[in-house]
Order: C-alpha cells, then structure tokens, then sequence
C-alpha cells in the first residue's frame, strides 16, 4: 500500500477531501526540474481535515467512484487566528 502526504484543498464534501500532491521529476531530455501536482479523493469520516492542513492518507479499496485513499493523520492543523 501506497502512503502519501499532501495539502488539503477543498473539504467542501461530506466525508470526502480534496488533497493535491505535489512531486517534482526531472525532464529526460532538458533535464529541467518540473512540478507536477495531482489531486486525489480522500475519504474523512470524522470530517477533521480543513482547507490548508497538511495530511497523510493511504491507498484502499474502491469507496466510491472517485474515491480510492483513506485519512490516516493530520500532521499541521490549520489554526485561523479570532
């Protein structure tokens, strides 16, 4: 199994959060540095994650159509000053 870290981007769904993974590969020919960003479908079933926290999650089985990683731990919580 799969373990990834990221950044959480939307936690507008119930029980679902977007989180995009950024990676960065060096081009073949050009040898260049490029970043590449994926997001992916976490399931969250306490609905703990917010916009901005950075997160793991793990690969699992199919929970819906778009939804293949599962919530393992909120590493920085995203504190809004009152």
């Amino acid at each position: 199994m799969k373990i990834f870290n990221g950044v959480v981007k939307s936690d507008s769904m119930n029980k679902t959060a977007i989180v995009s993974v950024i990676r960065f590969i060096k081009h073949e020919k050009y040898k260049k540095m490029i970043k590449k960003i994926k997001k992916f479908h976490v399931h969250d079933e306490k609905n703990e994650a917010k916009k901005g926290d950075i997160v793991s999650f793990i690969e699992t089985r199919p929970i819906s159509k778009t939804k293949h990683f599962k919530l393992i731990d909120i590493k920085n919580i995203n504190k809004k000053k009152v």
